[in-house]
């Protein structure tokens, strides 16, 4: 399987002409009926040689993990951190596999995380925020370093997320009563990540680069953290529901669904969809008395974004016809 950072290679290396490249990819986009931009492209499995290796890698260091467990919790995660390093040099630098770059960086940061949290939390004065700082702080670092290591796109949502995660244990050390605003601050780091995902995609609106895989990961980063805080100040994540619950849940998904066609990011709806299913099956469940209410409710949003796909060109077109010409040229191009 070929990507588009391989096509760009290829001609960056005079293997190809920029012109056979474009040529190539509109042949491809008027097969398919739709622009290459559109499809939203991201590498994730190249083939089951990937599949392979990830699950061989996954039994070597958990293993890893279960022989140096009995001697030291901490030196077992130091191990599993150092191990998903030296597996990334091979797997990832040198033969460039998508899954296991993934799977190989969340090992990689989940063991920097619990070493640092394991030695920190040893020290009695430190508390559960506190040790949470500093792993975090150390986690941030890391992800930096892979980034410039690697280039793996989900690296930078994961190290904004680890930065995320500072800043809240931060906050939480510093006014320990801080922590009835924490939604507020949630929503605030997904509207941070949401910005930082459309700098990302502005750099990039014909969606040929890295920058836009690293776009994607960061709007399913921001989607959850947007949404979580609004529907639990509503009281729907606690069995609270209302007309006016139904009614804002109602408005804010149309609200992210004009915003994912707008910006022409499916992830950035599908990612919070989750909570728009829950909520609404909640909500129908209380006020219709049907036990079916998760199947009726999945018919109705499975329809809706079935209707959605199929007409996802014709609705960006008539939206972006509303948006300044300012905003569209952040924007990919309507076909």
């Amino acid at each position: 399987m070929y990507t588009d950072e391989d096509l760009n290679y290829a001609v960056k290396k005079g293997v190809f002409t920029d012109a056979a490249v474009t040529e190539f990819r509109s042949l491809l986009a008027e097969e398919k009926h739709t622009r290459f931009e559109d499809e939203e492209n991201f590498r994730l499995v190249g083939g089951f040689n990937d599949i392979f290796v990830v699950i061989a890698c996954s039994l070597l260091l958990f293993s890893s993990v279960w022989v140096v467990r009995p001697v030291s919790n901490t030196l077992a995660m130091l191990v599993f951190a150092a191990l998903s390093w030296g597996l990334a040099e091979l797997f990832v630098r040198k033969r460039k596999m998508a899954l296991p770059a993934i799977a190989l960086l969340l090992s990689f940061m989940g063991g920097v995380f619990w070493c640092a949290f394991s030695i920190s939390s040893v020290i009695p004065s430190f508390s559960v925020q506190a040790s949470s700082l500093i792993a975090a702080a150390i986690t941030t670092v890391c992800a930096y370093f892979h980034w410039r290591r690697f280039r793996v796109p989900i690296t930078v949502a994961m190290g904004v997320g680890s930065l995320f995660v500072f800043f809240l244990s931060l906050l939480l050390v510093i006014f320990p009563a801080a922590q009835e605003g924490l939604m507020t601050v949630l929503f605030l780091c997904g509207i941070t990540a949401f910005v930082l995902a459309m700098c990302w995609d502005a750099s990039d609106t014909k969606r040929i680069t890295r920058r836009s895989d690293v776009a994607f990961w960061l709007h399913l980063l921001s989607a959850p953290l947007i949404i979580h805080p609004i529907f639990s100040n509503l009281g729907i994540l606690n069995g609270n529901e209302s007309i006016l619950s139904m009614l804002v849940v109602v408005f804010l998904y149309l609200l992210m669904t004009s915003i994912s066609i707008a910006v022409d990011r499916r992830a950035f709806m599908v990612s919070s969809l989750i909570y728009v299913i829950y909520a609404v099956s909640a909500i129908i469940e209380s006020y219709g008395g049907i036990g079916y209410s998760f199947a009726l409710t999945g018919v109705l949003i499975g329809g809706g974004l079935l209707l959605l796909s199929a007409k996802w060109h014709f609705m960006r077109a008539k939206l972006l016809q509303v948006l300044p010409s300012s905003i569209q040229s952040y924007l990919p191009k309507v076909r």
